[in-house]
């Protein structure tokens, strides 16, 4: 479990292994993750973008960045929240993630969104061993 707050946004993500998607026997292990965002700040932001970091027990690295999250880029009144599921899959039993979500931030003045802001996702274990 991972719970970050950075510049008013929370952050939250569980993860789970997904047995039916993986073949251990190949090397496979799939898992999917749950997202919580919350803008806890007193301003309007919209997700624009986000960067994960994938890594696993043998030390390789992948990074994965685009635009919004499942396809979408949504603006978040203060208090609001969206919530997604996604997964990716390893080649080992274990690994962690990591990243950020970048937002922009409504500039009242004008009415155009402008301030880029990263709120961080602190690292997450992805495991399929029991217990894990």
């Amino acid at each position: 479990m991972s719970d970050t707050v950075t510049h008013g946004i929370r952050i939250r993500v569980r993860s789970f292994y997904q047995p039916g998607q993986s073949m251990p026997s190949r090397s496979y292990y799939f898992f999917g993750y749950h997202v919580q965002i919350s803008n806890e700040s007193d301003r309007v932001v919209q997700l624009r973008n986000r960067h994960w970091v994938i890594e696993d027990e043998e030390g390789r690295t992948e990074e994965v960045r685009g635009p919004g999250c499942v396809g979408k880029q949504p603006v978040l009144l203060p208090g609001n929240g969206f919530e997604y599921s996604s997964g990716c899959p390893l080649n080992c039993k274990t690994g962690y993630m990591s990243g950020e979500i970048q937002f922009a931030v409504l500039d009242e003045t004008d009415g155009r969104f402008n301030n880029m802001v990263d709120a961080l996702v602190s690292g997450f274990k992805l495991s399929a061993e029991v217990g894990g």
